[in-house]
């Protein structure tokens, strides 16, 4: 086939002070089989040696920013330079296996249906344990990594419908980011993926797990720490008033009120800590923002296609995933 008719690839890293991590990541998009592909890192006013790192692959498009924009900025930055109709989002502390894109490209083109595709994560320094296998959302609206810490036997070696990718290897058709958006800023860091997995879920759009597509990430190499908790805190919050659809609210809104409840005891047990005491004030500031996110919620919820409830509810019960092909060789990993 000429390259000319094949779909064109865009990945997009976000890079704050990640010089120790670039290499081995984009060596790994050099060793793609998949022929057409665009390269974008969106340099976050890095400190280190990151731009002058970047010199030496003249393949790729940098984006310098003067400010650091966040993962959620960054990350759009990227994806509105993006000329692909295929756009990733890879995190910069990662190795992709040589057959990664290809998977995507094929797993989009199987299913029409799917505005997301999500990689199979493997831990970078025990790559027979799992980091993610697609995300979920659980009823009381706590998002969790499907398969995380768990040794990979091949038990999710077939593809099935989940709720989200993870943003570290999330990727998206460009017609379904044209209708939905790109990432919400206001989320700076965390979360952003879950908010737009529930954007796409409720327009009618699929997220199709494809474990073919086999990433090795450093976990917490890029954040962690007294930061992370902080946004997860006010994040989830945002999340949940931004999108939680009514109809769901209605039947399991104690769920929801006593997971977010739960939170508040555990991180006032353990306040003395700074990651809980970051927890605590993400929190707070979680509920501060509910008036901005209940005006995003009116366009998002405008918005909504014909969804069937039966179907989200499923993705959120174990095995957090509905299987639509179990015909598939073994993953790599």
């Amino acid at each position: 086939m000429n390259h000319d008719d094949l779909p064109r690839v865009s990945v997009i890293i976000p890079n704050w002070n990640g010089a120790q991590h670039l290499p081995v990541c984009l060596d790994s998009l050099r060793r793609q089989t998949y022929p057409v592909t665009e390269t974008i890192v969106v340099d976050n006013a890095s400190q280190d040696a990151s731009l002058s790192i970047l010199r030496s692959y003249p393949e790729v498009r940098v984006l310098p920013q003067t400010t650091n924009l966040g993962f959620t900025g960054g990350c759009n930055a990227g994806l509105r330079a993006a000329k692909g109709t295929i756009r990733i989002l890879l995190n910069n502390d990662t190795e992709a296996h040589p057959e990664w894109i290809a998977a995507i490209v094929k797993t989009f083109a199987d299913h029409p249906e799917a505005g997301l595709v999500a990689s199979k994560m493997l831990l970078f320094d025990r790559r027979d344990m799992l980091h993610t296998a697609g995300d979920y959302v659980t009823p009381d609206g706590l998002a969790h990594n499907r398969g995380v810490w768990v040794k990979d036997m091949g038990q999710y070696n077939h593809r099935g419908y989940v709720f989200s990718a993870c943003g570290g290897s999330a990727a998206y058709r460009s017609t379904m980011l044209d209708e939905i958006g790109l990432l919400d800023e206001d989320f700076f860091f965390s979360f952003e993926d879950v908010d737009l997995a529930w954007r796409a879920q409720l327009a009618g759009w699929r997220c199709v797990f494809e474990p073919s597509a086999v990433v090795y990430h450093k976990l917490k190499a890029s954040g962690g720490g007294a930061t992370a908790s902080y946004y997860d805190g006010r994040n989830r919050i945002y999340t949940l008033v931004k999108n939680y659809p009514a109809d769901l609210w209605r039947t399991h809104r104690r769920e929801v009120v006593a997971a977010q409840w739960d939170l508040v005891i555990a991180a006032a047990k353990a306040w003395r800590g700074p990651a809980a005491r970051a927890t605590l004030r993400g929190i707070a500031a979680g509920i501060l923002g509910i008036p901005r996110m209940l005006r995003k919620r009116r366009i998002v919820q405008a918005t909504r296609g014909i969804v069937d409830r039966v179907y989200l509810e499923r993705l959120m019960q174990p095995p957090y995933e509905i299987r639509i092909d179990t015909r598939l060789s073994p993953a790599v990993s």
